[in-house]
């Protein structure tokens, strides 16, 4: 079996050396199906391509730890691109599609990336947001993308040292949502995502077989599709159906055509599936389906597991942790609500509000520690694990009987919209650049499409009028659409703590009375 690299070779130190090891096992075997080009690509067309284009990226002028970003959809060039990043030792930062200008132009301005890598359907918003900051973009299909990897090609290309590789050197660089203040990026090495990626492999049976055919219907910008998948699938040498975009009947017509075995996703593709009749015969291959980035609902977990005639096995993670902290797949106990056991290598505590480790049944918020941990923030490394390895998450859960964990609340204010992180703080930063707005307060209320969406309450300044219109239009052009919020209340005042904070709780708790 293709999982454990440790008989053929020593361990790996970059992520890429994943692919050299599985292109050598397997080569003609294919790797990805990209259904938007319609191009299969084996293990060893992507390895020398990968090879080609890092040599390129340094030829191009690039070095060891530039950042380069990617704002491209579900396609084979995603795969490549961050593969020759990684393996030419540069840090992908890799970019919501769904961002606007604004908002790229931000993250680009913060990492200091020196090249944005778009498509087609980002080319317009890439080009916009770099124009300000002098980042140059490069759209694949053009002629510039195709000389990236030519010139890797070239004798004088320059050769990369792959004998003397740090684990600890940055790999990717992801911005992830703090709950009152602007996203941090979190600084993920090699070594955390080779960690989450032999944790996970080592659950017994392992999510993913050699033999798995997989649905990637996640985002690969997301740290769930880029690790939990991707890097899984690299690992593996299973083939990945590359989806580039999520319409549930189609996807039901993909896993029929393509054969199907394994399907990760968010809680929306197992809302969309739960109603259609028919479930079971539709999904009659598939043998392993896997929900995470957001919790789902027992409801759903119930009615599709009756559907389909299968469990749906639920994990929990976060981008720090690369991601995955467990998984009732560790336990084989699949329970509704329930984020299961932690993985092989990875330990949980959980600890109440006065720091000691909380009794199993009372809620504790989760510690974490292992090899798969984060280095830390952008730039400086702070906010990372503490000199004893543990990292705080900030969500609460309860042990159960069988030792399973249970999510009872999540990091105070994030609001989850479809398993993307949406923090109040920014929605408010839009919403009080309106001159009229006096005071602004953002929650996430239930969403069965969704699980989670954005709500606004909005103070307007004394004498003046501000429309729900106004502040959806500002939103619109500021924030991607699942940050904007879907229900908008303008109010007369907000409810405040004792030490003056917005009481955030209590507008979720409490109807406010509209004006």
């Amino acid at each position: 079996m293709c999982h454990d690299h440790s008989v053929t070779q020593t361990a790996p130190t970059n992520l890429a050396d994943l692919l050299r090891t599985t292109a050598q096992a397997r080569p003609t075997d294919v790797a990805f199906v990209d259904l938007a080009s319609g191009v299969d690509t084996t293990w060893a067309t992507l390895d020398a391509s990968v090879d080609a284009m890092a040599a390129g990226l340094r030829r191009h002028g690039l070095a060891q730890g530039d950042r380069v970003a990617l704002l491209l959809g579900n396609r084979i060039e995603f795969v490549a691109t961050y593969l020759a990043v990684l393996r030419a030792g540069m840090v992908a930062l890799p970019l919501n599609t769904g961002y606007t200008a604004h908002e790229v132009a931000d993250l680009l301005r913060r990492s200091q990336a020196r090249l944005l890598v778009a498509d087609e359907a980002t080319e317009a918003t890439a080009t916009s947001a770099a124009a300000e900051l002098g980042t140059e973009v490069i759209v694949v299909g053009d002629p510039a993308y195709a000389a990236l990897e030519r010139a890797g090609h070239r004798a004088d290309a320059p050769k990369l040292d792959a004998g003397e590789f740090d684990p600890e050197s940055l790999a990717v660089l992801l911005f992830t949502s703090g709950t009152s203040g602007p996203s941090r990026g979190a600084m993920l090495s090699h070594r955390a995502l080779l960690a989450n990626i032999a944790q996970l492999l080592s659950i017994d049976p392992p999510p993913v077989l050699p033999d798995d055919v997989v649905l990637v219907v996640l985002p690969l910008f997301h740290v769930y599709a880029l690790n939990a998948v991707l890097g899984i699938a690299v690992a593996t040498g299973a083939r990945s159906v590359l989806l580039p975009k999520f319409s549930p009947m189609t996807a039901l017509d993909v896993v029929d055509a393509q054969g199907v075995t394994n399907i990760p996703a968010a809680p929306p593709v197992f809302v969309a599936w739960a109603a259609i009749p028919d479930l079971d015969h539709r999904l009659a291959g598939v043998r392993t389906f896997v929900s995470g980035a957001a919790p789902l609902s027992p409801a759903v977990f119930s009615a599709f597991a009756d559907h389909a005639g299968h469990p749906v096995w639920e994990g929990y993670g976060l981008t720090e942790a690369a991601p995955v902290v467990s998984s009732t797949m560790v336990g084989r106990r699949p329970k509704p609500g329930c984020i299961g056991e932690p993985l092989p290598g990875v330990e949980v505590r959980l600890v109440d509000e006065d720091g000691s480790t909380s009794d199993d049944e009372d809620p504790g918020e989760i510690w974490v520690r292992g090899a798969n941990l984060f280095s830390g923030y952008w730039p400086d490394g702070s906010g990372g694990p503490d000199a004893d390895g543990w990292y705080a998450t900030g969500d609460i859960a309860y042990r159960d009987d069988d030792g399973d964990l249970h999510l009872v609340d999540r990091r105070r204010d994030l609001v989850l919209v479809s398993g993307f992180n949406v923090y109040p703080f920014e929605v408010e930063t839009v919403i009080t650049g309106h001159p009229d707005v006096a005071e602004v307060a953002v929650v996430g209320i239930p969403n069965e499409q969704t699980g989670e969406t954005v709500k606004a309450f909005v103070v307007p300044l004394p004498g003046t009028t501000v429309t729900r219109e106004q502040v959806a239009a500002l939103c619109e052009s500021r924030l991607a659409r699942f940050k904007c919020p879907t229900v908008i209340e303008i109010v007369d005042s907000l409810p405040h703590s004792s030490t003056g904070k917005i009481a955030r709780a209590r507008l979720r708790e409490e109807p406010t009375r509209p004006r």
